[in-house]
């Protein structure tokens, strides 16, 4: 069976993707298979059919690879493909879409101001400022890795930071700051692994702490008590099966100070290169990378 992993695309997130495929496609290679690897375009389905291929490893990231559109072309290809489908693709890449169904089915997730009046970022700033307390987070809504996030705090020019967001990318909204613990959980076949704790080096786990070895120091398994552990894992399943994710996913969750655990948001194609979270929690749970890219690579034919 031919198999291309996608790998590269046109979003902020390239070059991590073209890590990650790097890295997929040499486990594929050592373990046997016909792989090869491609940077999507345009010509993306005739690419595939020209080198008949039968599968697709997808290890983009971020928009046109993330957010349901690559998935939707795979779809009317009839090209089997790992990971998500396309409507959970779209929700977990839009922010705010996601935690309305956070909301509606009861997982925690920070409370959120949508932008909607970008002709006014003033005005949307005294809003916002009579809503949230200081710190508050500043985030676009569809985009991933931290890119654009900021931590406002009080007696900053939170106008600036809004107006300077908007216009980078364009969709905004803002989120309650909770102060605890970051942790990231991976689920893998419906089952969640062992929970990773964050200890950035930064103010928060940003771009530049995920990519950058040494940049945070990694936890696991997270220092949680036993019922909280447990509780943190079942908050995780929750929100990968409220979007209706598939294969895979790693799910990011503040536990508060309050012992609650938050979700931030889901990554339905989690990074997979040498600093990537993903891969560290399988290893604590007995599972090498190669069995790692086996299975998520069977999920494209198990659903």
């Amino acid at each position: 069976m031919k198999i291309s992993v996608l790998a590269g695309g046109k979003s902020r997130e390239r070059e991590i993707s073209l890590r990650s495929g790097k890295k997929v496609y040499e486990s594929l290679k050592k373990q046997g298979f016909n792989v090869i690897q491609v940077d999507p375009d345009a010509d993306l389905i005739s690419k595939l059919k020209k080198n008949k291929i039968e599968v697709v490893f997808n290890a983009l990231h971020g928009r046109f690879g993330e957010d349901g559109c690559v998935q939707g072309l795979l779809e009317m290809a009839g090209i089997p493909y790992t990971g998500s489908g396309v409507l959970a693709s779209a929700l977990g890449m839009n922010k705010v879409a996601a935690k309305r169904i956070f909301q509606a089915r009861g997982i925690p997730t920070p409370n959120f101001f949508e932008i909607t009046d970008t002709s006014n970022i003033e005005k949307e700033a005294q809003r916002i400022s009579r809503v949230f307390p200081y710190p508050l987070v500043v985030k676009p809504v569809s985009e991933g890795s931290s890119l654009g996030v900021s931590v406002v705090k009080e007696g900053d020019n939170l106008a600036g930071i809004l107006k300077a967001a908007v216009d980078e990318y364009k969709d905004v909204f803002v989120e309650e700051y909770i102060k605890g613990r970051e942790v990231t959980v991976g689920i893998l076949d419906e089952e969640a692994l062992p929970i990773l704790e964050l200890k950035p080096k930064a103010e928060f786990y940003d771009y530049k702490a995920k990519y950058t070895s040494g940049g945070t120091e990694f936890i696991l398994p997270a220092r949680l008590s036993k019922p909280l552990y447990k509780r943190t894992q079942e908050v995780a399943l929750a929100a990968h099966r409220s979007l209706f994710c598939r294969g895979y996913s790693r799910v990011d969750i503040i536990v508060g100070e309050d012992h609650i655990s938050y979700v931030h948001e889901i990554n339905t194609l989690p990074g997979l290169t040498d600093t990537s979270d993903l891969p560290a929690e399988a290893a604590q749970a007995g599972i090498s990378f190669d069995e790692l890219i086996l299975r998520i690579l069977q999920s494209a034919f198990t659903k």
